[in-house]
């Protein structure tokens, strides 16, 4: 079984911004009900079908595809819940970990957020001085809950 082990950060400042440049992606959910999620996701000309399971702790089943650009696009158009979740991806290698830095625009435009893969949730991590509070578990970061409640709505950000 594929799995993720995932920590998720709020980015503070723009230190980070001279450390990569941003990839566009776009993606769309096609099922956002809590014991699944199942996404579809272009980045630059590749598609992609990810699948992943509930969240225990910072752990949860995933499976990932490649599936034609064409398809992907037609998918996001025509099946997917609006709106649409647009980002830059930033991604940042630090010593044995890789940062993935998500800027959003469009319905949730001002959120940025890290991501951190482990090989296991008691995997010790080095912060770097741009990531500020730890937001894993925290339901209205999951992109999936940010086309229900995009982040510009939110009251208290």
């Amino acid at each position: 079984m594929g799995k993720e082990i995932e920590r998720k950060f709020l980015v503070k400042g723009d230190a980070w911004r001279q450390l990569a440049t941003g990839v566009p992606y776009r993606q769309g959910y096609l099922s956002t009900v809590k014991e699944r999620t199942v996404r579809v996701r272009t980045v630059g000309d590749r598609g992609f079908l990810t699948i992943k399971g509930v969240t225990v702790g910072a752990t949860r089943a995933e499976y990932e595809y490649e599936i034609p650009v064409q398809d992907a696009n037609e998918m996001l158009t025509n099946l997917c819940e609006k709106p649409l979740i647009e980002k830059n991806r930033y991604t940042i290698d630090l010593g044995p970990v890789t940062w993935e830095i998500d800027e959003f625009f469009g319905d949730n435009q001002g959120l940025i957020v890290a991501e951190v893969e482990l090989q296991d949730e008691a995997q010790k991590l080095e912060l770097p001085p741009w990531i500020g509070e730890e937001v894993t578990g925290q339901p209205q970061y999951f992109n999936a809950n940010l086309i229900k409640r995009p982040f510009t709505t939110w009251k208290n950000r």
